[in-house]
């Protein structure tokens, strides 16, 4: 029984968790097990386990581009936040999956290295934002990836290049192959003025502020770009603004951000974001393709 194996190991878990601090539309979905393993090893034993008793598992990182469709997910989701050291070597980071994307940009800032202040507002994990390629501000992950390590769907660990990642916009070959699990990440950066990188950093941060509906619970971005579009001001003219399905709501603020303004489930989420692709593919003959990604 897979309690006795986590009590046995003295791994650290949480039966029948809420998972709703753990995304950050703050949807009140649970799980049978709540499971942080507290380094490599540890999670490949888990895993192992999981395999051998045919158990379903879901990795997740920090739950900020994502979508928790289900109320209950009848299985073990595994939390990476104890695999976060960070060592450097030059102009070398390497990153384990847990860390946050925008501590590690705050931090090599002040190491005046230059490369990941883009990140400085991105709430990811670097692991989920490696696969899925987090970008803002005309750059992403790929710009500055070296190598990636991982976990393959049989426990071996590999080093992929950036090369062999076949990254694109908002995409990886690890998004698209959900059995690849980051384990670190690698990036070089260059030398920069670490004063002009915060200044940067400051600017960017009073936009979102007043840009983006940062008070409420949401994910990010909802829609990726059109070529030479921007989904939010489609949606803006679609008359969608502050439309809203039982607490799930398209923000006054920014049309492509969808908030949840009371006890919005993720099925309201999901109705909300199929009304928005419908009228806009009423008016514009284009799918708004989605940039979070919906866990079932």
């Amino acid at each position: 029984m897979i309690k006795s194996f986590f009590d046995n190991g003295k791994i650290k878990y949480i039966e029948n968790a809420s998972l709703k601090k753990y995304n950050s539309y703050r949807i009140d979905s649970s799980c049978k097990y709540l499971v942080f393993p507290k380094n490599k090893e540890e999670l490949i034993n888990i895993l192992r386990e999981l395999k051998k008793e045919k158990i379903k598992y879901l990795v997740l990182g920090n739950g900020s581009n994502i979508i928790l469709s289900m109320d209950f997910y009848d299985g073990v989701i595994i939390k990476l936040d104890d695999l976060n050291k960070v060592t450097y070597n030059g102009n070398n980071v390497t990153a384990e999956a847990g860390c946050s994307l925008i501590k590690l940009s705050l931090e090599t800032v002040e190491k005046s290295l230059e490369g990941l202040e883009f990140a400085s507002g991105i709430p990811g994990n670097v692991g989920a934002s490696t696969a899925m390629n987090a970008g803002a501000y005309n750059s992403d992950m790929s710009k500055v990836i070296k190598e990636v390590e991982i976990l393959d769907d049989n426990l071996k660990i590999t080093k992929l290049t950036k090369e062999d990642l076949n990254f694109s916009y908002r995409d990886s070959l690890i998004k698209q192959n959900n059995k690849l699990i980051v384990l670190s990440t690698t990036f070089v950066l260059k030398e920069g003025n670490k004063e002009e990188l915060m200044s940067k950093i400051e600017e960017r941060k009073h936009k979102r502020m007043t840009t983006q509906p940062l008070n409420y619970p949401n994910a990010g971005s909802v829609f990726r770009n059109p070529k030479n579009m921007y989904a939010g001001e489609m949606i803006e003219k679609c008359n969608l603004k502050g439309y809203n399905i039982n607490g799930a709501e398209v923000s006054e603020k920014h049309a492509n951000f969808i908030i949840n303004k009371g006890n919005a489930t993720g099925k309201d989420i999901l109705s909300l974001i199929e009304k928005i692709q419908t009228e806009i593919k009423n008016k514009y003959g284009i799918e708004l393709k989605l940039e979070q990604i919906i866990v079932k």
